[in-house]
């Protein structure tokens, strides 16, 4: 019995050693997948820490979708592709199809294919945010135009529906004060007038207006409404009355403009030739008849847009015969004085086969020096003086641009000023450009 104690203990020995191997390897085990399973916690801990700030840039972005009618694209700051551009607006639902500047120049007024006219408040061009009045069009209308109508901040829109082409003018109502505060609240522009079928079930192509101060004229703004027929409308911009009209005698029109002062109306109508109105006013400055005073004749093929310069005594064309002329119409016409062609200058527009290409559109800036044009997509600014091409923007938008406008005078840009272009496009945004250094040339 003696003998077998030793024995029995030395195995209850080994037996510990034996659990305590056992069990230690066990521990070591969980210790090691405690460990494996604890990192990943962690990982996933960092992730969900990290988390809120993806998700506040998802919600940033949602933010920034939300008020892109009055916010300005910055997040594409860096990858802007041309120096002169200033801002994007985005937020509209639709096309842009069209744009023009208040007198004021600190306002911008878009049309849009949503049904919405916006007018932005511009403090400042290089601002991330712009305040904007919004307002809704009449269902069933589609904003095609809109243009400046008697007030700072009227504005005329032309609009198509199936029944024809309609024209609301949007002014301003005075405050009304809040019962429950002293503050003055701003209405929204209300319709003060509206005609309806302007050019029967013809579309409006382009809509002008401008405060008549030739001769005689009281100051009243006139406003020009061009059809996709041959006749052409005038309207008072306060009352809405019909003024005048003017039939092109074309086969089609193409558009038409009338001058900064109010006197002169040109049309382009798919023809080499440009045909102007003059504008007679009466004593007591309203519009007495618009007559036929002359012809423009010199280019060789279609006349594709027109547009005065600032002193309203020369007209700028662009023609698919590849040129630019500009034409001094200034003259005694009723001495029978033909206008005259004061320069012509090469379209420097090519495509990849050397063919040159025409112009969509042209706007010269209000001091006279720059003339701004468009094909599709692309842009390029001119040198009045010379001709020669001062910027060019490949890919201004990402589709065709529809319309574009200059600020009739200096806005801020940060602490300086400057002359602002404004263009729409397919691509539902809005951008400001600067005016390019002459130097340039």
């Amino acid at each position: 019995m003696d003998s077998m104690l030793p024995i029995a203990i030395l195995s209850a020995i080994i037996g510990i050693v034996i659990a305590f191997l056992v069990f230690g390897n066990y521990f070591q085990k969980r210790k090691s997948e405690v460990e494996s399973v604890a990192k990943p916690e962690t990982i996933q801990t960092n992730q969900k820490t990290s988390k809120p700030q993806h998700s506040h840039k998802n919600t940033s972005k949602k933010t920034q979708a939300k008020s892109h009618s009055h916010t300005a694209d910055h997040k594409d700051a860096n990858k802007r592709h041309h120096p002169l551009d200033l801002n994007t607006l985005k937020g509209h639902g639709d096309i842009v199809t069209g744009v023009c500047f208040l007198p004021n120049a600190q306002s911008l007024a878009t049309a849009c294919a949503d049904g919405v006219v916006r007018i932005f408040k511009l403090d400042d061009a290089l601002s991330k945010s712009f305040k904007f009045l919004r307002i809704n069009l009449p269902a069933g209308g589609h904003p095609i135009a809109v243009a400046v109508a008697d007030e700072a901040s009227s504005v005329a829109v032309a609009c198509h529906a199936l029944f024809g082409s309609s024209l609301y003018m949007y002014g301003e109502e005075k405050p009304k004060a809040d019962a429950d505060s002293k503050q003055a609240k701003l209405p929204l522009p209300q319709i003060k007038w509206e005609q309806h079928k302007v050019h029967d079930k013809r579309a409006i192509l382009t809509l002008v207006g401008t405060k008549a101060t030739y001769g005689t004229a009281d100051g009243s703004t006139i406003i020009v409404s061009c059809s996709e027929g041959t006749d052409i409308v005038l309207f008072h911009g306060k009352s809405g009355k019909i003024v005048g009209n003017v039939d092109t005698n074309q086969l089609k029109n193409n558009m038409a403009t009338i001058s900064p002062n109010g006197r002169f109306i040109a049309a382009a109508a798919f023809t080499a030739d440009v045909k102007v109105w003059e504008i007679v006013y009466s004593k007591d400055g309203t519009v007495k008849e618009v007559s036929r005073i002359m012809e423009l004749k010199g280019h060789k093929s279609a006349v594709t847009w027109l547009c005065f310069s600032p002193n309203s005594e020369q007209i700028i064309t662009a023609s698919k015969d590849g040129t630019i002329r500009m034409w001094n119409i200034n003259v005694r016409y009723h001495l029978s004085e033909d206008p005259k062609t004061l320069k012509v200058f090469p379209i420097p527009l090519k495509d990849a086969s050397g063919t040159t290409l025409h112009y969509d559109r042209l706007c010269v800036s209000p001091d006279g020096k720059i003339l701004a044009t468009t094909h599709g997509s692309m842009m390029q600014w001119l040198c009045m003086e010379t001709g020669k091409v001062l910027e060019t923007a490949e890919k201004a938008h990402d589709g065709d641009i529809t319309d574009m406008a200059w600020s009739p005078s200096p806005i801020p840009m940060g602490d300086k000023q400057v002359l602002v272009l404004a263009t729409a496009s397919v691509d539902k945004k809005v951008k400001l450009w600067a005016a390019p250094s002459l130097n340039a040339s």
